[in-house]
């Protein structure tokens, strides 16, 4: 997907995707608590959207919104704006999550949450790069964990080791934290997990010992909808700890999505000059996911469901991890951060929205109304 500068549309348009309660959502969350001159939503959040979409600093942010008549905020004032407009940010990444059809009211006997990180790089040529490590909770899609590292370095990297867990925690993760040691990690602090197969960094072992025939067992598994499940083991890196016992969940993927992914490495084989292995085609063919979540609660259908679920979140974090390098990002203040990492979200929704909508929906890319006089975001 390439980048789409929501600051080239025309505000009135803009406001045409939003969820229609959005002004009230201002209101209810107390967003325009405290400001002194014009209670506008509007302008608060267009004030906002500079910042967070543009990826211009607070100060110029602020110098901008001045000089557009939007709002007269310095930029000390415009941070703690940014702050108490976290639960409105948030709200709005509801609703326009709940559009997308994963209904935030579903009901669970368990609280899932779903880990994740990108990086992030400060505009200019010494810009800071920075790796934010998150996790979002479901079904209230809240943020309930926020981490900023550094890129190189030991303890900097992608990993389960970086996410706080309690005891009856169910993590869902995607294979960049396939690693063993990850996976022990969670299960020694009581929590579950479910996680996308890394088959070259994760070393599977059928029960009691002995690699587990990995290849054989797809081969069984010749056609879409058939689920295969096996209970396996992971072995320690540690030596003399205990196994990680768990199942692994595969199904079949269709004919067109598996030509996708074998055209996608054959690509990247061509451009890295390396040479593809059957084995790596053969696994593109499917899903693979290990779990640690109770069989008696989870069948392997729900496992791989709850991964579908995550997955679709994934690709609205796709889109946010293509915008996120556009922007200064709050590192002292954790609430602001948040409020950040909430604006960023919502930009990488409405973005989906509007493609979806120029792409499959209508030829001008919008639902014409009323026509009225165009005027700049900003």
């Amino acid at each position: 997907m390439g980048k789409h500068n929501l600051l080239r549309e025309d505000w009135e348009l803009l406001v045409s995707f939003f969820p229609e309660n959005w002004r009230d959502l201002a209101r209810r969350t107390n967003a325009l608590k405290g400001l002194r001159q014009d209670k506008s939503e509007e302008n608060l959040l267009r004030t906002v959207l500079i910042h967070l979409a543009c990826g211009c600093s607070l100060r110029e942010t602020a110098l901008r919104a001045r000089k557009a008549r939007l709002a007269r905020l310095s930029d000390v004032a415009l941070l703690k704006r940014l702050r108490k407009s976290q639960n409105w940010l948030y709200a709005l990444c509801r609703q326009l999550f709940e559009e997308r059809g994963m209904k935030t009211a579903l009901q669970v006997a368990f609280p899932l949450r779903m880990v994740d990180a990108t990086l992030v790089k400060e505009p200019g040529q010494t810009g800071s790069l920075w790796r934010l490590h998150y996790s979002l909770h479901w079904p209230s899609l809240a943020c309930d964990f926020f981490k900023l590292t550094a890129v190189e370095g030991e303890g900097t990297g992608e990993s389960l080791k970086q996410v706080p867990v309690s005891k009856g925690d169910y993590l869902l993760a995607d294979r960049g934290y396939c690693t063993a040691s990850g996976l022990h990690h969670v299960a020694a602090q009581g929590g579950f997990l479910t996680v996308r197969v890394n088959v070259q960094s994760l070393q599977i072992c059928g029960v009691g010992g002995g690699a587990f025939p990995l290849i054989e067992r797809l081969e069984e598994v010749t056609k879409p909808r058939q689920i295969g499940c096996w209970r396996v083991e992971i072995p320690s890196p540690q030596p003399g700890q205990k196994a990680l016992a768990g199942r692994l969940c595969v199904l079949r993927k269709s004919q067109e999505a598996i030509r996708l992914a074998q055209k996608k490495l054959r690509r990247r084989a061509s451009r890295m000059g390396n040479k593809l292995q059957a084995e790596t085609l053969l696994y593109a063919k499917y899903v693979i996911v290990f779990t640690t979540f109770a069989e008696e609660h989870f069948s392997a259908s729900a496992v791989l469901e709850w991964y579908r679920l995550r997955w679709q979140i994934e690709l609205v974090f796709k889109r946010f991890k293509q915008i996120a390098d556009l922007g200064h990002l709050p590192k002292q203040d954790p609430e602001s951060a948040k409020a950040w990492l909430y604006g960023k979200l919502f930009v990488a929704l409405l973005t989906e929205k509007l493609i979806a909508t120029a792409k499959s929906l209508s030829p001008w890319g919008y639902l014409a109304e009323n026509p009225t006089h165009s005027q700049p975001m900003a």
